[in-house]
């Protein structure tokens, strides 16, 4: 199994916030499906999925010293646990 497919996770005030709701927001590569990155949590983290949402994050134009440049896009997933699941990160070596 493939897991250079997660990037890493996505901290923000709204996934911390949805944390609650047993919801984990991943950043992965752009060739990666639902289905895909389904398998990759479940055998990975030993949880059970319920539902994952996929979205394309465009980069935001930023000016910098009058210097127009762009943030990187990047694919985002959102996925729902089963239940009151949690992934516990402190355990992965």
């Amino acid at each position: 199994m493939n897991y250079d497919s997660i990037k890493g996770l996505i901290f923000t005030e709204k996934s911390n916030r949805d944390l609650a709701n047993g919801k984990y927001y991943f950043k992965v590569v752009k060739d990666c499906t639902k289905t895909k990155l389904k398998k990759i949590i479940q055998d990975f983290f030993k949880v059970e999925v319920k539902q994952i949402n996929i979205s394309n994050v465009t980069g935001k134009v930023k000016r910098f010293k009058g210097i127009e440049g762009q943030r990187k896009s990047y694919k985002r997933a959102i996925v729902t646990l089963k239940g009151d699941q949690s992934i516990n990160f402190q355990n992965l070596k």
